[in-house]
């Protein structure tokens, strides 16, 4: 692993309630080509100007037409998060809708949307999630539970 990685990527998990929830967001790429149809956590990149928070709180907004209030992070093994690529790194908070209406807007950046429920970790498990995230979701569910 690298010392320090040259692009910050931020994702959201985003669970239905923060106290107990039951089910967090899954959103499928629609693009590039090589990832379309793969399953990830809703985010993006992290502009200059802007914390690791500022801009996961935007990429919701911008992706899902959703304002999110972040609860915890989901740790990686790396001071950046998880490693994605030998140049990026993503961190991952929890989060919720700020409203308390956690229904996501489709847009361009991805194909769908889906709610997994907690409950049945295996349905998580088993969509086909771009490599690079599917640690995040175990850690997730780990996190969830614990």
């Amino acid at each position: 692993m690298p010392a320090a990685y040259r692009t910050q990527v931020v994702g959201a998990a985003l669970l239905d309630d923060a106290r107990r929830p039951t089910a967090f967001l899954a959103a499928q790429r629609a693009y590039p080509e090589a990832l379309r149809g793969l399953w990830e956590f809703p985010g993006g990149k992290q502009e200059p100007d802007e914390s690791c928070e500022q801009a996961l709180v935007r990429e919701c907004a911008e992706e899902l037409g959703v304002d999110v209030r972040l609860l915890a992070e989901v740790r990686g093994p790396h001071a950046q998060g998880w490693p994605l690529k030998d140049t990026a790194a993503m961190r991952v908070w929890t989060a919720v809708a700020a409203g308390g209406d956690p229904r996501p807007v489709l847009g361009e950046d991805h194909l769908a949307v889906r709610w997994l429920p907690l409950a049945d970790p295996a349905a998580a498990l088993e969509l086909p999630w771009i490599p690079a995230d599917l640690p995040i979701v175990h850690a997730l569910l780990d996190h969830l539970r614990g």
